[in-house]
């Protein structure tokens, strides 16, 4: 077996292995559900994605991380047993995090309300996050893990019907994932790598408003 062949077989182990984890809540209408981190696993997270940021995910090994938090390799394997299941569980833990926003969007008390409290939610969180985050979202591991996993198609629905309302056909998935890409890709654009973070939520909060009416007037699916 080639070498490619060999770390794409791991990388496909380590999905399976997180699909048994990574879930929703039947009992909280599709909302996200897994463990939380505990204190060591989450250093070893803050730890990768300030390395992922500056390296790649490429080019970070376990044993920079380790040096970074000051321990042995072999307690990072303790807690991890690859690279792969550190990237996985920083994308999750973002998950986790949107799908919080979500919950409180979806407890407002009209429509207009959720959706504004949705959109403020999420360019926080992006603009927040937006140096260290990127690289791993844009990960193949992450793009192929969250494409094929129930838990994420819930969650993401459940952020169309705050935006759009209750039909979530084709044309809100696509609404959604065009906001969605919109939000993240324009926090780690060079263009914008000079703002200040408040600069930068108030630009999008501006255009994503003017953004939403104009899909909103189509004909949902």
């Amino acid at each position: 077996m080639s070498g490619t062949a060999f770390h794409g077989s791991r990388r496909h182990s380590t999905l399976r292995h997180y699909y048994c984890g990574l879930m929703v809540d039947s009992r909280t209408d599709g909302e996200f559900s897994r463990p939380i981190p505990s204190a060591a696993q989450a250093r070893i997270i803050s730890a990768a994605l300030e390395l992922f940021a500056r390296n790649g995910v490429g080019g970070t090994s376990l044993q920079m991380i380790a040096d970074t938090i000051g321990v042995t390799k072999a307690a990072v394997y303790h807690q991890y047993n690859s690279k792969d299941e550190i990237v996985l569980a920083a994308a999750e833990a973002e998950l986790g995090q949107l799908d919080s926003i979500i919950r409180d969007a979806e407890s407002d008390t009209t429509r207009l309300r959720r959706r504004h409290s949705l959109i403020v939610g999420m360019i926080d969180l992006a603009v927040a996050h937006r140096r260290t985050v990127g690289a791993i979202l844009t990960d193949p591991l992450v793009t192929h893990s969250f494409s094929e996993n129930e838990a994420f198609r819930q969650v993401m629905d459940r952020m169309s019907r705050v935006l759009f309302g209750s039909a979530v056909g084709h044309q809100a998935r696509v609404s959604t994932a065009m906001l969605t890409a919109a939000i993240s890709g324009t926090v780690m654009h060079p263009l914008v790598a000079g703002l200040d973070d408040e600069t930068l939520r108030s630009e999008l909060r501006r255009l994503v408003t003017r953004f939403l009416p104009a899909m909103h007037t189509a004909k949902r699916s």
